[in-house]
């Protein structure tokens, strides 16, 4: 991904909580010799070895998992809030432009075994069923639902590279509260998160 290098964000800490709470990504590799992307969940994890993986699952069906090789890398591209920045909050005349934050994470992709896949179904279930009022678990469900794992294929990809862009007006220090307030004030959850992530970079 080209990231000028004022918006690039180095802090792997910063980073990594980012994936820990915006897990739901693209994996994209070569079907056919086309690029193919599926959005799933893709959660940020460490093998047994303590090495950063991402876990994730895709449907038996889908024709990307027929191009799973582990002899060549796949991209997952991970979004997080953006929003429009209107020039007129600028001291000076200039082109308007877009803030956001995004990470590309590059690996190597493993398939997993069924008890592997399992395993890493509950972690999922069990992280995101935390806060519901009436949490359910894989362990209470009956072996015919579960049969269902029969038709994914799980996998986990093993970190080489990671890409963050944290475009958050780093270039323009004279207009930066401006930009920070106006978008606190849009009725827009993106604006406002790019709004509170302005305020958290100046800490």
């Amino acid at each position: 991904m080209y990231i000028p290098h004022y918006y690039k964000n180095e802090n792997l800490t910063e980073v990594k909580d980012f994936l820990l709470h915006n897990s739901f990504g693209i994996l994209v590799n070569q079907v056919d010799g086309k690029p193919w992307a599926s959005h799933i969940p893709l959660e940020l994890d460490k093998d047994n070895k303590g090495k950063d993986i991402l876990v994730g699952h895709i449907a038996k069906a889908n024709p990307q998992g027929k191009a799973f090789d582990a002899s060549t890398e796949v991209l997952c591209i991970f979004n997080g809030p953006h929003a429009y920045v209107s020039s007129s909050w600028y001291k000076e005349e200039e082109v308007p432009t877009w803030n956001y934050i995004a990470v590309h994470v590059y690996g190597k992709l493993k398939i997993l075994d069924e008890d592997e896949t399992m395993a890493s179904l509950h972690k999922l279930v069990d992280k995101y069923e935390k806060g519901s009022i009436n949490p359910i678990s894989l362990h209470d469900m009956s072996p015919k639902t579960l049969r269902q794992v029969k038709g994914i294929i799980g996998f986990q990809i093993e970190i080489t590279d990671i890409q963050a862009a944290f475009k958050l007006s780093q270039t323009r220090v004279e207009d930066h509260p401006k930009i920070a307030s106006e978008l606190a004030e849009i009725q827009d959850a993106g604006s406002q998160a790019i709004a509170q992530k302005m305020g958290d970079s100046k800490d």
